[in-house]
């Protein structure tokens, strides 16, 4: 689990220049706060919606404030939280390996970050004396389309594609090779490739797995505190439609 410090909750007005958002405090103060996130967005950038922030005391940085949440409305009524922020999603994932939330990467006695393997960079490798080794590249997926459904990437991603080309690799040299996807979105409930933004990443995909890369989907669960989330932790399997 990973807990939030105190977050501080107002209105999104809008993103803007990719990394900045504009955000109205309830206090009424108008803010400009750092957007940890490179991809577009989609589904997420919703100007209206209500926001949660964290915030430094860093002299160093440029912006005190963090984007880190948003609240959208759902066709079915209500809303669903989502994570904005990109760099939450590997230690949601590290949290929930360690805490054995994840049964298929339970039981390996020692995790690394950040792995070489050829050209790229994979999220983890995990080894054990009797499992052996897992490589496992992370995505978090926030996006989810009219038809219900969650879908990644939300844009475009050579990058993503290479990483399948790295698990592919592995998988057909007889290691164990994982592509997890972090579900940032409590209102998604399957996770796709989306073939209708990045048609090569889908076919791409759909390569890995036939070399034998195993893909799995956990979803984040968020602890509330007097209407302000404190804690995520990754607690939902999910099937992906693949």
């Amino acid at each position: 689990m990973m807990t939030y410090p105190a977050l501080v909750s107002g209105t999104l007005l809008r993103r803007h220049k990719r990394f900045l958002a504009d955000v109205r405090l309830d206090s009424g103060e108008d803010v400009v706060a750092h957007c940890p996130n490179t991809g577009s967005m989609k589904a997420v950038n919703v100007p209206g919606c209500r926001v949660w922030l964290s915030s430094s005391d860093n002299p160093k940085r440029k912006l005190a404030w963090t984007w880190e949440w948003i609240a959208l409305p759902q066709p079915e009524g209500g809303t669903a939280l989502a994570s904005v922020h990109t760099g939450r999603a590997n230690r949601w994932v590290e949290s929930a390996i360690t805490a054995g939330d994840i049964p298929p990467l339970s039981g390996y006695q020692t995790l690394k970050r950040e792995v070489k393997v050829g050209e790229a960079r994979l999220d983890f490798r995990l080894d054990d004396p009797e499992k052996g080794a897992a490589y496992v590249e992370v995505k978090q997926v926030t996006l989810k389309e009219a038809d219900g459904h969650g879908y990644f990437p939300d844009s475009v991603s050579a990058r993503g594609t290479k990483h399948l080309a790295t698990l592919a690799a592995l998988a057909q040299q007889g290691e164990r090779a994982v592509l997890l996807f972090c579900v940032a979105h409590e209102g998604i409930a399957d996770v796709a490739p989306a073939a209708h933004i990045d048609a090569t990443y889908a076919a791409a995909l759909s390569d890995a797995v036939q070399a034998g890369v195993e893909v799995l989907a956990y979803g984040v669960t968020v602890t509330w505190q007097q209407s302000v989330p404190i804690a995520a932790r990754l607690t939902r399997a999910l099937p992906v439609r693949v």
